[in-house]
C-alpha cells in the first residue's frame, strides 16, 4: 500500500495571516513568518517541514481566501 505526500503551495502576497490554516493542520506544519510581511503588511504563512506533509488539505479547505493549494503524490 503506497502512502500519499503532500506539498503546500501559499500564495504570500495574498495571505492576510488569519492563523486558520495553522490550526487546522493535524500535523503542526505551517506557521507564521516572524518579522516577515508581505506587501500588504500583513504576516504570511509559511510551511515549517516539507516531509512530514500528508496531503489532507485542511489548510486549504480552511483558508478564505483560498491561498493554499496542495498539491498530492503517491509515495512508491
Amino acid at each position: 500500500m503506497s502512502k500519499m505526500r503532500g506539498a503546500i503551495v501559499v500564495d504570500e502576497e495574498r495571505c492576510k495571516g488569519c492563523n486558520l490554516c495553522t490550526v487546522a493542520c493535524p500535523l503542526n506544519l505551517l506557521s507564521l513568518a516572524d518579522k516577515a510581511v508581505n506587501k500588504k503588511g500583513y504576516q504570511f504563512v509559511r510551511q515549517l517541514a516539507a516531509e512530514p506533509c500528508n496531503g489532507c488539505a485542511s489548510c486549504a479547505v480552511v483558508c478564505p481566501d483560498g491561498c493554499i493549494t496542495v498539491y498530492r503524490k503517491k509515495e512508491e
